[in-house]
């Protein structure tokens, strides 16, 4: 259902996805998609109550940031609410979009869909058209209402980035923004939730013997907004002055199969049998820890690691589509920082494509306590099966990570993992392997 600004719809489902999406393209900034969980009196109760990629699962698990997934020359970031978790206290759920590099009147194609969890079914769609210089949209809202939820299409746009909407909302971030610019927003419809109450005051109470004050709280460590791309004349970051030196850092890889069918024999083979067959890309890691040992995690072999036990990186399964929930992922374990050496991510193409260009592949690292890392596969310009993209090095305590991006074309003969191998000096034996 294709909404007008203002109207609001019922949501008759428990759970639901949250999908913003947009066309990609030269110029095009890059689109974050973020929720606020807010009281009736339109304000967070914490910082915590922020959803967004710096902190992407809300502490009740009921809003969830499930991530960016290319979509051809398209691209969709995703929120996952289920509804029936959401915390009495909270009578609004915000669904917001911040541009990265510039505004969103050079984002073409920009909409909000809400669909049902499990069938997928779109239960509301609004597209918004009309935007110029804003940086940052609150595009639609769940709202309580009656027992139930409703989505309300917002369009209000704001002039200050996400810092000034988040500031807006009560959260309160590390760099100050000045304060939010908004394009009128339309009158509330007579379903809207209704304005706050004045706040009720506890009755005071006497002190049956003078006590000191007590002290009062520590404020909480204000939301960080910063995310780190590394590129070529910015190559490398310290995760120690990020702050991501505990926890876990999770590598997410993702690619598209749309539009993409084999090429040769077993494509005419698969399209013959009515099937269509993608690329399968894997998500893999070479390690040294610091007593010497090395070794590869990855789905070839089965060789899928450990978190609690050497290497402290584990793979979570392996995924052939690239366009499920969650496709590959690889997690780190960082309170380990000091027995791993060097670790060596890097994506291969285990069969149905012969490079990388138009797979649309994109992996994102994100420690638990501190700013994602984002690449992109696009740059791949040559027959390359295998790209080193990031080398984590343990360097006097602080966890460093370095953009490769090096695309590697395997001699004849020879496996992606040698050819890495051979490229980074790792000297580990190989053996055919399959899965």
């Amino acid at each position: 259902m294709t909404m007008r600004k203002g109207t609001n719809v019922p949501v008759t489902a428990d759970a639901v996805r949250i999908e913003l999406g947009w066309r990609t393209g030269p110029g095009v900034p890059d689109v974050d998609a973020s929720a606020l969980l807010l009281t009736d009196a339109g304000k967070v109760r914490s910082d915590g109550d922020f959803v967004f990629y710096n902190q992407p699962r809300h502490a009740t698990g009921a809003v969830r940031h499930e991530g960016k997934k290319p979509q051809g020359a398209a691209c969709v970031d995703e929120l996952g609410a289920d509804l029936g978790r959401v915390e009495p206290g909270i009578e609004r759920i915000v669904v917001a979009a911040s541009a990265d590099g510039g505004t969103f009147g050079q984002v073409p194609g920009l909409y909000v869909r809400v669909l049902e969890a499990v069938t997928g079914a779109e239960l509301a769609r609004f597209d918004s058209d009309d935007a110029t210089v804003e940086t940052a949209f609150v595009l639609g809202e769940l709202y309580r209402r009656q027992g139930g939820w409703k989505f309300r299409a917002v369009g209000q746009g704001y002039g200050s980035g996400l810092a000034g909407l988040a500031t807006d909302f009560g959260i309160s971030v590390d760099d100050p923004a000045p304060a939010p610019t908004r394009t009128p927003a339309p009158p509330r419809t007579p379903e809207a939730p209704p304005a706050p109450a004045p706040a009720r005051q506890a009755p005071a109470v006497p002190p049956r013997a003078p006590e000191p004050p007590s002290a009062p709280a520590p404020p909480s460590a204000p939301v960080r907004l910063s995310k780190v791309t590394l590129t070529k004349d910015s190559p490398s970051v310290s995760l120690t002055k990020q702050g991501g030196t505990s926890g876990t850092m999770r590598v997410n890889l993702n690619w598209t199969t749309q539009g993409f069918q084999s090429k040769g024999l077993a494509g005419r083979l698969s399209r013959a049998m009515g099937a269509l067959t993608g690329p399968d890309l894997d998500l893999c890691a070479l390690f040294e820890l610091t007593d010497g040992r090395k070794g590869v995690v990855q789905a070839l072999g089965n060789s899928f690691g450990s978190l609690a036990r050497p290497p402290y990186i584990h793979l979570d399964g392996d995924d052939r589509t690239g366009a499920v929930e969650t496709g590959e992922n690889l997690t780190i374990n960082l309170d380990h920082i000091k027995d791993l050496r060097r670790v060596l991510i890097f994506v291969t193409i285990y069969e149905g494509a012969r490079s990388f260009a138009g797979l649309h592949a994109t992996v994102t690292l994100q420690p638990q306590h501190g700013a994602p890392v984002d690449f992109s596969l696009d740059e791949c310009t040559v027959p390359s099966t295998v790209c080193a993209l990031a080398l984590l090095t343990n360097e006097g305590g602080d966890l460093i990570v370095r953009r490769e991006a090096r695309y590697l074309v395997p001699p004849r003969g020879v496996s992606p993992q040698r050819t890495v191998d051979q490229e980074y000096g790792w000297g580990m034996e190989w053996t055919p392997g399959r899965k």
